[in-house]
């Protein structure tokens, strides 16, 4: 188990990626999610929470907005019954449809693929926090290409019943930089997710690469029902 720092030092670009985890004395569930672009396009973003409930991508300067699709969604939900979505993109809506259908995180993501962004066909990878009755479980997906092959879909999915204390599954979309860039591969990494919930925000934000880094999300969830915290940065506000 790493620190986000050494874990992703020298990493230029992980693309997009979620955490989550336990707090240190296991008294909340931590999420984070970031962003990180190269385009003028993607990099062209902020995130707003516009309620309790809902996190939103938007564009920092709309008179350079290029193309919203795949990089203008919502991140996070949060609905009833103590669940908690987060995405990197609008699979998170079908994830919230499916769960008050009645149906499962599974199912929701088996209804969608990668993104078509050829030749990167960027993986879709979503999370579910449940919090109840002071406890907190987890599951995290990837949806991904076979190698590049544009024929063939990964799905797959790990879940958690809950996670030791001060500690936490990291998904992103790349491995690292390249042209085209190589999708993430094997099961989510453990990283540390000890400290408090402001540093920790600090030493995520901090792993990322300067030139690269767009926004982070993080939060934490009291297992016991009482209201969090939450934290937004973005590098263009």
């Amino acid at each position: 188990m790493e620190n986000m720092v050494s874990l992703l030092a020298g990493n230029r670009y992980p693309g997009r990626g979620i955490v989550l985890g336990m707090n240190e004395d296991g008294t909340a569930a931590r999420i984070a999610y970031f962003i990180m672009g190269r385009s003028e396009n993607s990099r062209n973003r902020i995130f707003v929470k516009t309620d309790a409930d809902t996190l939103e991508t938007r564009a920092y300067d709309e008179s350079k907005m290029i193309d919203p699709r795949l990089i203008i969604y919502a991140p996070y939900r949060h609905i009833s019954g103590g669940v908690h979505i987060i995405t990197n993109g609008d699979q998170t809506d079908t994830i919230r449809d499916y769960l008050e259908a009645g149906k499962t995180f599974e199912e929701a993501l088996r209804s969608r693929t990668f993104e078509p962004d050829m030749p990167n066909y960027t993986p879709r990878i979503s999370g579910l926090v449940e919090v109840a009755d002071g406890q907190a479980s987890f599951r995290l997906s990837i949806l991904k290409s076979d190698r590049g092959n544009p024929d063939v879909v990964l799905r797959q999915f790990f879940e958690y019943s809950t996670m030791a204390n001060g500690e936490g599954a990291f998904l992103h979309t790349y491995r690292c930089d390249g042209n085209p860039i190589p999708s993430f591969e094997g099961e989510p990494e453990r990283v540390s997710v000890k400290g408090s919930f402001e540093d920790w925000t600090k030493e995520v934000w901090e792993s990322l690469d300067s030139e690269n880094r767009i926004s982070l999300f993080t939060c934490e969830l009291p297992v016991d029902g009482s209201k969090g915290q939450e934290c937004v940065i973005n590098k263009y506000q």
